[in-house]
């Protein structure tokens, strides 16, 4: 955005009125009214996010806050300029002198606070403290960072002046400013979204690709029939991908089961397609409710379709609860459609996503129709994360989801599932966003503590239910590019119980402390962020109501699945 000032006013070290001095580097001269904005931004990058964040990173954060901010600067004062007709003037050195002395002050009173803000955050999660001689390193990558982005913009100017130049000896010096301008952004945005963004993407998806091929400690194939990759599966073993045969060669044995229900009971089912077992997601899902078919997953009580998260995880805790409260007579399918992590999925997956949660449950939903009404089992839906979304496109509204299954748990959905959104959005007036109420909670609800009693208490919830379960300080849930120019209801309102109340909406710097905290959703407590253990129990349990289940069975439970 320098690129609209005119060389009299970037300097940072100026002529003296009497005497000149020895200007200083080019990559030394700033703008005035750029560098109050960067200075604004840095320090209110410290205020607090979501999710703690270690030193280095916080830096990372207020550089890349400051760099937005002296673009935004310079820009503001061009356009001033421009509407004021006023020309440029250089600052005096005492005005330069009075910025140094306030951002010495701001930025150490920011790092104060931001220290502070930073340790009740982790005592709000139950996490140690990081050591100040940690968090002291965020001024100097903040620094780093800052510089690094200033100068690659300078580049970039430095680019369309040469190109200016070039165009104006054939077109008008204002003409080919301007085309030499458009040429170098539209330039810029294509090689950042296409040659680096996807290029970046697809080298990760084939690093993870490689990674798909190996198998953790511990994971064999299966001896039994009742899970694909075993005897007489129709997918092999070694197509399954890592999560997929982690997923089949895990999860409670039928001893464990009937220890824990004090009785004998069936061995579950468990049916999954890895990306590698079929060239696409229609063709994954026939291969995979295939597999489950033959296995008998229609003839249990219980049937599961889980929509996976991006690599093809599936949420251990969810689908052990699953199995422990069903007493093994369940069956559980599953595909993966993708090789990335799920944070990056989230931001360039949701079709593969949206295609394969679709594919899967028509696909079983159609063979369950076929069976007479009082032979087919209970059919449920889940997804946590990604797999929420995908999952949620496989119907129109809380009647279809209602009228095609038994239950639906939803999991940690981010900002822009489309029903989520519609039921959030259109939500009792009175009732929050972090834990909104629909339409008198008839068939759709939500709870950030599924323990307790799931709001409204006193009005009655169907037979068929769906239950989305949120975590106040969960940034998948949050994450919207809206954030950049709306403060959202959750910022209005009272704060999640894990959330700082000093937490307040900043224009620009929310949206980019919202996206550097997707990657560190699941590096805090369970409980938090975008950690989900102990609250499947729960959530199962609201949902199923199995016959003599007890309270004391979802406390063992809930015990059992945190102490792994």
């Amino acid at each position: 955005m320098e690129h609209f000032l005119t060389h009299a006013e970037q300097p940072v070290a100026v002529r003296h009125t009497r005497r000149a001095s020895r200007p200083w580097p080019r990559w030394l001269r700033y703008t005035l009214p750029g560098a109050w904005v960067a200075l604004l931004f840095a320090c209110l990058a410290f205020t607090p996010s979501l999710l703690p964040r270690s030193g280095p990173f916080q830096g990372f954060v207020s550089g890349l806050s400051a760099a937005i901010g002296y673009g935004l600067g310079c820009l503001g004062a061009w356009l001033w300029r421009e509407f004021a007709d006023r020309p440029a003037r250089t600052p005096h050195r005492r005005a330069w002198q009075g910025f140094f002395i306030v951002a010495a002050v701001a930025l150490t009173g920011a790092l104060l606070l931001g220290w502070h803000w930073q340790q009740r955050l982790r005592e709000l999660m139950g996490m140690p403290s990081p050591g100040r001689a940690g968090y002291l390193l965020a001024p100097f990558v903040a620094a780093v960072f800052f510089f690094v982005i200033i100068a690659v913009g300078r580049g970039l100017r430095g680019v369309s002046r040469a190109l200016a130049t070039r165009l104006s000896r054939h077109i008008g010096p204002r003409a080919a400013r301007a085309t030499s301008g458009l040429a170098v952004v539209v330039l810029t945005a294509l090689v950042a979204s296409g040659l680096l963004w996807d290029g970046l993407i697809a080298a990760a998806d084939r690093t993870l690709e490689v990674q798909d091929t190996m198998t953790d400690e511990g994971v064999v194939p299966p001896r039994t029939a009742l899970r694909s990759g075993g005897p007489g599966s129709r997918i092999p073993w070694e197509s399954l991908g890592r999560e997929g045969r982690n997923f089949i060669g895990r999860g409670p044995s039928v001893g464990e089961l009937s220890r824990f229900h004090g009785t004998a009971v069936k061995e579950p089912i468990r049916a999954y397609a890895g990306y590698a077992s079929a060239p696409d997601a229609e063709a994954r899902a026939a291969l995979a409710v295939d597999d489950l078919e033959r296995a008998g997953g229609f003839d249990r009580a219980y049937l599961l379709v889980v929509t996976t998260t991006g690599s093809g995880w599936v949420v251990p805790e969810a689908v052990d609860a699953f199995e422990y409260m069903t007493g093994g007579d369940s069956a559980i399918v599953a595909m993966q459609y993708s090789h990335l992590w799920s944070w990056l999925s989230v931001l360039v997956d949701q079709a593969r996503a949206r295609e394969s949660g679709r594919a899967l449950f028509d696909e079983v939903h159609e063979r369950w129709s076929r069976l007479p009404p009082g032979q087919r089992p209970k059919l449920l839906v889940f997804g946590e994360s990604l797999g929420s979304y995908g999952g949620e496109t496989a119907f129109s509204g809380e009647r279809d989801l209602a009228n095609r299954t038994d239950g639906v748990l939803f999991v940690g959905p981010p900002n822009f599932n489309t029903l989520y959104r519609a039921f959030t959005d259109h939500r009792d007036p009175g009732s929050p966003e972090v834990e909104p109420i629909y339409r008198q909670g008839r068939i759709v609800r939500f709870s950030r503590r599924p323990g307790t009693d799931i709001p409204p208490a006193s009005a009655p919830w169907g037979d068929s239910r769906v239950l989305y379960l949120l975590h106040p300080s969960d940034p998948i849930i949050w994450w919207s590019p809206r954030l950049l120019v709306q403060r959202p209801d959750w910022l209005r309102e009272p704060r999640g119980d894990d959330v700082l109340g000093q937490m307040v909406w900043i224009p620009f710097v929310t949206f980019w402390q919202v996206t550097a905290d997707l990657p560190l959703g699941m590096e805090v407590p369970a409980g938090h962020g975008h950690v989900y253990t102990a609250e499947h129990v729960d959530g199962w349990a609201a949902l199923l109501r199995p016959e003599g289940w007890s309270a004391d069975q979802t406390a063992r439970l809930r015990d059992l699945l945190l102490a792994r």
